[in-house]
């Protein structure tokens, strides 16, 4: 599939996760004129300093995410994932463009979304129900008792039940990177922002943070973005796939998912997407 045989703009209304599928990827129809998208990305441009000159890294991206979306970015090593992700954030300003989240322009990280990166989170000096209640600090989540009480819901929600006065330390890794969801979640964020969150685990563990997070977002509503490398993960968790090219950045290819949850990588629709998206990687 090539990028011709899409249509740039946000998606039309999504069916539910998991709900019936015609096949691995197919044309994204243009949302109606009345519906906003939850985020925005219009005409987005960055370059950096150098010896040499200014370094063009972001060059015209667009793109438009729905309210319950979850996107996909994948592009190969070094195009600019991570300063599109960072401005996109709200951590970086463009030098041309801009981002809009709920119609309102986005100028620093909101209230509305949360990071969960590659390099962790969570606070080491403090235990699981800590770093959880830390969140919630400053927010209106009423007396210390109601606030413990909700940290301990979402410790329970990823798995971490009985573990709550336990410190980062005495943990797995992929129990730390529970706790660094649930403590994403328990601010009750609109949208997740996702830089490549899974990368440090192993295979099997990257796999079992691949259903919980869908466990997860089939309890509670979010908006999700994730930037990642690895195209099956990109398959197994996302609504749609915007595939970057070589720095500097554009949207070279637009996927929809179609296929229902749980996914099976090894399906032959699966597998046709998955070539699909390497093809436009140059692989």
């Amino acid at each position: 599939m090539s990028a011709e045989m899409t249509t740039p703009g946000a998606p039309a209304a999504l069916p539910p996760r998991g709900g019936a599928a015609s096949g691995p990827a197919s044309a994204v129809p243009r949302r109606p004129l009345e519906q906003s998208p939850k985020i925005d990305v219009r005409s987005l441009r960055k370059a950096f300093a150098t010896a040499k000159g200014p370094l063009p890294v972001v060059d015209g991206v667009d793109f438009s995410i729905a309210d319950g979306e979850f996107v996909a970015i994948v592009g190969p090593s070094g195009c600019g994932k991570s300063t599109l992700m960072n401005i996109v954030a709200g951590f970086e300003r463009p030098d041309a463009g801009e981002v809009l989240v709920d119609n309102e322009p986005l100028r620093r990280p909101g209230p509305k979304g949360i990071v969960i990166s590659q390099h962790g989170s969570v606070f080491p000096w403090l235990t699981v129900q800590q770093n959880l209640m830390f969140g919630l600090n400053g927010l209106t989540h009423g007396d210390p008792a109601a606030q413990a009480a909700l940290a301990d819901h979402y410790a329970a929600m990823v798995g971490l039940k009985g573990f709550e006065q336990a410190y980062p330390h005495e943990l797995s890794g992929g129990m730390l990177k529970r706790a660094e969801i649930a403590r994403a979640l328990v601010v009750k964020p609109d949208i997740l922002y996702m830089d490549e969150p899974f990368s440090a685990l192993d295979a099997l563990m990257n796999l079992r943070m691949r259903n919980e997070l869908l466990r997860v977002l089939s309890e509670e509503r979010h908006t999700v973005l994730l930037i990642t490398h690895d195209v099956e993960e990109a398959i197994y968790l996302a609504d749609r796939i915007l595939v970057l090219s070589p720095r500097p950045a554009t949207i070279q290819a637009r996927f929809a998912v179609t296929l229902p949850h749980p996914r099976r990588l090894g399906s032959p629709e699966a597998q046709a997407l998955r070539e699909a998206v390497l093809k436009e990687l140059g692989l």
